[in-house]
């Protein structure tokens, strides 16, 4: 839950006083001005009832004044996003709390919370009237069809006196973030290869599996278990060593996501841009789940995780890789050569490539990834409205070593994955 957000009053610095006076609407306006004119009236024509009158009508705005600045300066507001996360295309519940923490009772609270338009309208609550210490809570649902991260917020807070001489406008400062990740699509349980050692369906490995002489050892650490020293290294090197503990070598994947600007045309959510940000999500979170070590690669070099020492959790690395993907945007970059870094990401791994439109100079350009990768599949997503053109882009992937299938609009990364599997089953140990 949020924390009570702060705030005084909206864009104004003319002191909270002042600023409530400013708050008098057209009515306790017109208040003060008949009240002043009866006053004048009553001086002039010696008439106390008639400044009794005036009195009156003057004493009431300013009375509304004094009780809702006061009110007003000691509201407290929270907002609560369920859940801050969310996938495109599902919903998430925003629930405010207003909480009146005087000792006397609020009048009409008009709440209104500001969101981004692609989240929907702003939406407006009234709220009646707040007794002393309570709390009142509305909710409303958002929901966007484009990823991104978007700020809720800040909460508008008018509040009016039952006569309608007042409002005054509060403005809370706190925001939350809301974060719509890329669209997922569940993809069938079909091998891609990549697997450690070319052994299995994404299962693992570790080195208690290799000979004693075929251990690497380290140097020995206080609290190791005696048993586990290595004799003949402890010789060689003339310092206490030790076995390693067991390390499973996971199956690898690097998931491959074109940015590039010239690559795509088209925007919006079924853009061939986003159709390849949502394949790579997709990809990253059907591998992670079938135990691979996914990293995602871009063409501007973007590498995430971003070091070997952030590989400790499989959760933590897939929720590294779909924040990145929430945000990513185009790039400048018009080539799709690889770094080193990039080079040493795909070593002996599964290549998977979401990529826009592709010419032979950039497959050329992508076939040192190619090399040194294990199975290399990429899913063309720019043409798919051109049947030629898209068949122009896979013959060239496909003369490069890559196992190539178009993602199509409407087709869905599903039937693209499927064919991409057996595609490299009948390929066999060629496709590698």
């Amino acid at each position: 839950m949020a924390v009570p957000e702060a705030g005084g009053t909206a864009g104004d610095d003319r002191g909270p006083l002042r600023a409530a006076f400013g708050g008098l609407t057209t009515r306790g306006r017109s208040f003060v001005a008949a009240g002043a004119a009866a006053g004048g009236c009553a001086y002039a024509l010696g008439q106390p009832d008639l400044l009794r009158v005036g009195v009156l009508l003057m004493v009431l705005p300013v009375a509304c004044v004094l009780v809702l600045h006061r009110t007003h300066s000691r509201v407290a507001a929270w907002r609560r996003l369920t859940p801050a996360t969310i996938a495109a295309g599902t919903e998430a519940r925003v629930t405010l709390l207003v909480e009146n923490v005087t000792r006397l009772p609020s009048g009409l609270l008009l709440l209104q919370d500001r969101v981004p338009y692609v989240l929907g309208s702003r939406p407006r609550f009234m709220l009646d009237r707040v007794e002393p210490g309570g709390r009142r809570e509305v909710s409303y649902r958002v929901r966007s069809e484009l990823r991104g991260r978007y700020p809720m917020g800040p909460l508008q807070v008018r509040l009016a006196d039952p006569f309608g001489m007042v409002e005054i406008s509060r403005s809370f400062g706190g925001q939350d973030l809301l974060t719509v990740l890329p669209r997922i699509e569940t993809l069938p349980p079909v091998g891609l290869g990549g697997e450690a050692g070319g052994h299995g369906e994404g299962g693992q490995r570790t080195v208690a599996l290799a000979g004693e002489d075929d251990v690497i050892p380290r140097e020995y650490r206080h609290g190791d278990d005696l048993r586990r020293v290595h004799w003949r290294a402890t010789a060689h090197r003339g310092a206490l060593m030790v076995r390693r503990e067991e390390q499973p070598l996971r199956a690898r994947c690097t998931v491959l996501l074109d940015t590039r600007r010239t690559g795509y045309l088209g925007a919006g959510p079924e853009s061939a841009f986003e159709r390849a940000v949502s394949g790579a999500a997709s990809a990253v979170l059907h591998l992670a789940q079938r135990g691979y070590q996914v990293t995602l690669l871009t063409d501007t070099g973007l590498l995430v995780p971003g070091s070997e020492a952030e590989i400790t959790d499989g959760t933590e690395v897939v929720a590294l890789i779909m924040d990145a993907l929430a945000v990513i945007d185009h790039s400048s970059v018009t080539t799709l050569a690889p770094s080193p870094r990039a080079l040493r990401a795909v070593e002996g791994a599964l290549l998977l490539a979401f990529l826009g439109a592709v010419d032979a100079t950039q497959a050329a350009a992508l076939a040192p990834l190619r090399q040194r990768a294990g199975a290399a599949v990429a899913f063309p997503a720019a043409g798919q409205a051109d049947p030629g053109l898209e068949s122009y882009q896979r013959r060239g992937l496909r003369a490069a070593g890559w196992v190539a299938r178009g993602l199509r609009p409407g087709a869905g990364l599903p039937r693209a994955w499927e064919e991409a599997a057996q595609d490299l089953a009948a390929h066999g140990r060629r496709a590698w």
